[in-house]
Order: C-alpha cells, then structure tokens, then sequence
C-alpha cells in the first residue's frame, strides 16, 4: 500500500480530485487531498494573513497529525510551491515527491517570481487587493467545466508573493522525484524566458535526479485526464 498526499492549485480545492481518489483506493492505496486555507471547501477563511506559509502548514499538519510516512507528495500546478515548502517540516517523510505541471522554485522564489505576473500589493484591483480573481481555463467536456467553474474561488495574493523557504537543493533530497507535463500546453516562441513549468519539464527531462513523464492535455490534467494521471501515480507504487 501506498499513502498519496495530493495538493490542488489556485483557485482550487480538495474537490479538484474527486476522479483520482477512487480509483486509487480501489487499488489498495491511502489518499489524502487536503483542503488548502481560504480556497476550495475553505474558501470562508480567506482573509488578507492567507499566503504560501499558511498552505504549507496545512500540508505539513496533514501528514504530521495523520503520523504519514512513505507518502508520494503531489503538488499541482501552485501545488508545486506548496509541497516545495513542507519539505522543511515533513522531508524525511517523502519517498517520492511528483511535480504535476507545476511550479518547481528555488529557495527564496515566490510563485511570482517564476510566473512574472505582476502581482503584490494594489495589484489585483480597487476593493480587493489581496484577493486574486480565478484565472479562466478552459475544459474539454463542458458539464465539467461548469461543476468547476463554480467551485473556483479567489486566491489571497500573499500566497503568490511570499517566496518559498527550501533548505537544499531538490535533488540533494533522499527521496525520489518526478515531474509530468501536460504537453499540449503551447510553448513561449521568440526566444524569451521559457514559462516556468515549461522550465521545470526542460530540467527534470534532462536530469538524471529525476523522472520525467507527458500527459498529452492542458493544464487541466486532473480533470480532463484522471484515469491517465491514476495510471501513472500507479507506476510510481
């Protein structure tokens, strides 16, 4: 048996993998997806102190209060910056850390610095300065993509500025790591600064500290490629 610790995104929610959990126990495996602070089933306690500590701590407390060993920790999309954090509380608690087209910051970035989207203070708009609208995304079948759609809610803008703490390098870690690209998400042209899970895929394809696999979708893998995504994490077991 394999214990997952799957992380959603922004604007996001627990409820994000609800087409991954089952099919995952009915293999025989442990899975939790927990709720990140402000968002999703918790969106009722956003409030300006929300930021990427606070999403952390609710990963960390997961596993540490469930006693969690061996886990496969999940980070998708800001997932990423999340489970990149916890590894200060819970890294010798990993055995395989999975990066799902998501960001993969070094010790002092923020989200913001990867993705350049301006964000801070005054940013997001008169009213509601720390709170970020849902970015539209596009899913291929569309009764999903209208239970989605009312179910993502704004982000607090400090999750996206605060910068990650990580006290070594990834691959100086024990535990194993992957990162999964969804492909057909379009690559920047022009010879400007890759986007950064672009840049991630680039350096985990080329490295032989990691595993690299493709999802042939956009970023919306969880909910338009679920059975494709269980597959792969049951590869990882």
């Amino acid at each position: 048996m394999t214990t997952f610790v799957l992380v959603h995104g922004a604007w996001g929610g627990a409820h994000g993998f609800r087409a991954v959990r089952e099919p995952l126990r009915a293999a025989g495996h442990e899975v939790f997806t927990p709720s990140l602070t402000g968002i999703g089933e918790r969106a009722h306690l956003a409030s300006p102190q929300v930021d990427l500590t606070t999403h952390v701590t609710d990963v960390a407390n997961t596993i540490l209060y469930e006693d969690l060993s061996g886990v496969v920790l999940l980070g998708y999309s800001y997932g990423g910056m999340v489970v990149t954090g916890a590894l200060e509380h819970v890294a010798d608690r990993v055995a395989h850390l999975v990066y799902l087209d998501a960001f993969m910051p070094a010790d002092g970035q923020s989200l913001d610095d990867l993705a350049q989207a301006g964000y801070g203070k005054g940013a997001v708009g008169p009213g509601g300065e720390w709170l970020v609208p849902p970015m539209a995304r596009a899913l291929a079948d569309a009764d999903e993509a209208a239970w989605y759609t009312a179910r993502r809610s704004p982000h607090p803008v400090g999750c996206f500025t605060e910068p990650v703490r990580l006290a070594r390098p990834l691959e100086d870690y024990p535990f194993t790591r992957t990162y999964v690209k969804a492909t057909a998400e379009p690559r920047p042209v022009g010879g400007g600064r890759p986007a950064p899970f672009w840049a991630a895929a680039d350096h985990a394809k080329t490295s032989p500290d990691w595993r690299y696999r493709e999802i042939d979708t956009d970023h919306m893998i969880v909910a338009n490629r679920p059975a494709e995504l269980v597959a792969l994490l049951l590869e990882l077991t």
